[in-house]
C-alpha cells in the first residue's frame, strides 16, 4: 500500500504556516503530523499539496494509494479503520473527509464518486493556527508515551532539582545541569544532543527536540515545544516554536506559534490577554477579516523567516506572515502581511532580493542551504500575498 498525505480545506485555516509547507509538516507535540503518521504506518509518506510546494514535497503515486488527511492525529483505532478501507472508498467523519483509497487523487467534486464509509470515532484534529498551541499538551503527552514506551531514559545528572523524575526522558546526548525540572503537570522530553544550560526553570509538559538549546536563566511553562535546532531563553508559556528558530534572549512569548527560521530580538514581548479579558479575534486569511478564536489567551502567530528587532512589542492576537522584518518602536498592527518591512510607524515591501540574502546567511549558519526550491516557494508566496500589502 502506498500512503499519501493530502491537504484539505483546513490548510487555509493554518496559514501563514502552510504558505511554505504542507499541513503534514506542522509540528504539534513532539513530532510533526507527518512523523506521527509515519510512526503509526511504518512507511514513508509523500504529499498531495499545492502545486508550487511540489518542488520540495513531490507526490509519489502507485497503483493502489491511501490518501490521509494529516490534520487528524493518528490513533490505533483510526489506523485500523483507515487500513480497512476498500478500493475506491472514502472514510468520513460526519461530513468531513478523513481518508480515501484510489488509484488517483480525487478533487472535491469527484470524491462523491467513491463509496462512502463513516467512522464513529471521536477524532482529534488540528484545524486552526491556535490549535497548535492550545492542543499541544494533549499531543505532547501522546507523543511522549509512544516515543518512550519500553525505553529507558539517559541518566538525569544529580546537579538538577527534579520533581516526578519518572515523567522525564533524556535521549542520547541530551545535556542538562543545575536546573529545576518539574514534570508534575506534564512530561519533559529532551531530544538527542539537546542542551538545557545552567539555571533554568522548566515546568512540563515540555519538549526540546534534537539539538535544541535552552540558554541560561529561562522560565518555561508548559505545554511548550521547541523544534529541532531551536534556541530559546527568557519567559515562555504554552508556545510551539518550529525548527531552526531563535528566541535567544529575555522577553515574553505566550500562547504563540513561531514558524521555521524566525528570530525574536532581545527583550521583545507579546501580549496574550486583552486588557478587558475579552475573547481574542485573529486574522483569517480565508475570510480576510478578524474572526473569533473562542480563546481568552492567544498571542502571536509568526510565519517562516520573519524577524523582530530588540524591544519589539506585539498586541494580543497578532498574525505575522512569511519573511517580515519588524524593527521600529511601538505596537504594530495585528495583521502584518508577508514580505513587510517596518513597524508601528508604517511598512514598506520587503523585496525578495533582500529577504533571500538574509535567509541564505541565516540558513548557512545552521549548515543548511537556501536553494532554488526554497527561493521558488517564497517567490510564489510573495506574489500570492501581494494583495494584502497596501504599500
Amino acid at each position: 500500500m502506498n500512503y499519501i498525505l493530502f491537504d484539505s480545506e483546513v490548510r487555509t485555516s493554518l496559514l501563514p504556516f502552510t504558505f511554505t509547507r504542507p499541513v503534514g509538516e506542522i509540528r504539534v507535540g513532539i513530532l510533526t503530523l507527518r512523523e506521527k503518521w509515519e510512526d503509526y504506518l511504518k512507511a514513508d509518506l509523500s504529499y498531495k499539496t499545492e502545486s508550487y510546494l511540489e518542488i520540495k514535497y513531490p507526490l509519489v503515486l502507485r497503483e493502489d494509494n491511501l490518501f490521509i488527511d494529516p490534520s487528524f492525529l493518528p490513533s490505533p483505532e483510526l489506523l485500523a479503520e483507515i487500513q480497512a478501507i476498500g478500493p475506491e472508498t472514502a472514510l468520513f467523519s460526519d461530513s468531513t473527509l478523513v481518508a480515501y483509497r484510489s488509484a488517483q487523487p480525487k478533487s472535491e467534486e469527484t470524491i462523491s464518486e467513491l463509496q462512502r464509509k463513516e467512522t464513529g470515532l471521536d477524532l482529534f484534529r488540528i484545524q486552526n493556527t491556535w490549535d497548535i498551541f492550545s492542543k499541544n499538551g494533549v499531543a505532547l503527552q501522546l507523543d511522549y508515551e509512544r516515543i518512550t514506551e519500553g525505553r529507558k531514559s539517559a541518566p538525569i545528572p544529580a546537579s538538577n532539582r527534579v520533581i516526578c523524575p519518572e515523567n522525564i526522558f533524556l535521549e542520547e546526548g541530551a545535556k542538562v545541569e543545575y536546573s529545576i525540572l518539574n514534570a508534575t503537570e506534564g512530561p519533559i522530553y529532551l531530544g538527542k544532543d539537546s542542551e538545557v544550560m545552567e539555571g533554568n526553570m522548566i515546568r512540563g509538559g515540555f519538549a526540546l527536540c534534537e539539538r535544541g538549546v535552552v540558554k541560561m536563566g529561562a522560565k518555561i511553562y508548559g505545554p511548550t515545544t521547541i523544534g529541532p535546532h531551536g534556541k530559546v531563553c527568557g519567559e515562555i508559556n504554552n508556545s510551539v516554536i518550529f525548527g531552526y528558530s531563535s528566541k535567544g534572549h529575555d522577553g515574553y512569548l505566550g500562547n504563540s506559534v513561531l514558524g521555521e527560521w524566525c528570530n525574536i530580538g532581545a527583550d521583545s514581548n507579546n501580549s496574550n490577554l486583552k486588557n478587558n479579558y475579552a475573547k481574542v479575534r485573529l486574522w483569517n486569511y480565508a475570510t480576510e477579516r478578524f474572526d473569533q478564536t473562542g480563546l481568552q489567551f492567544c498571542g502571536l502567530m509568526m510565519g517562516d523567516h520573519s524577524k523582530t528587532a530588540i524591544n519589539t512589542m506585539f498586541n494580543t492576537g497578532t498574525v505575522i506572515g512569511v519573511n517580515c522584518n519588524i524593527y521600529v518602536p511601538g505596537f504594530p498592527r495585528n495583521f502584518i502581511p508577508s514580505f513587510s518591512w517596518g513597524g508601528a510607524s508604517g511598512f514598506s515591501t520587503y523585496h525578495t532580493r533582500k529577504a533571500f540574502e538574509a535567509a541564505e546567511v541565516m540558513m548557512a549558519r545552521r549548515g543548511k542551504t537556501f536553494d532554488e526550491k526554497e527561493a521558488a516557494i517564497l517567490e510564489h508566496v510573495f506574489e500570492l500575498t501581494k494583495k494584502w500589502r497596501k504599500y
